[in-house]
């Protein structure tokens, strides 16, 4: 059974920390919501067997997020 990725572990950061910086810079708050709905793309997709292709496809889209989400947050550190 698919699980759900655990992007404040990736990131090295509490909830907390990424959350109150989500709240005071808008472009990691969109952010944050694209990777939302790229984790549950993935996660759909490995539910429903899809072809191996498109999982590694919806996977690759979600790291590029968070790689985007890792750079934002690299901006906003001490702001």
């Amino acid at each position: 059974m698919p699980v759900k990725h655990d992007l404040y572990q990736d990131l090295g950061l509490s909830k907390e920390d990424v959350q109150q910086r989500r709240a005071s810079h808008h472009r990691l708050d969109v952010l944050l919501t694209q990777y939302d709905v790229a984790d549950k793309e993935v996660l759909e997709a490995e539910s429903a067997s899809a072809n191996d292709d498109d999982v590694e496809n919806l996977k690759k889209k979600r790291l590029l997020i968070k790689d985007k989400i890792v750079e934002q947050l690299e901006q906003t550190k001490g702001h």
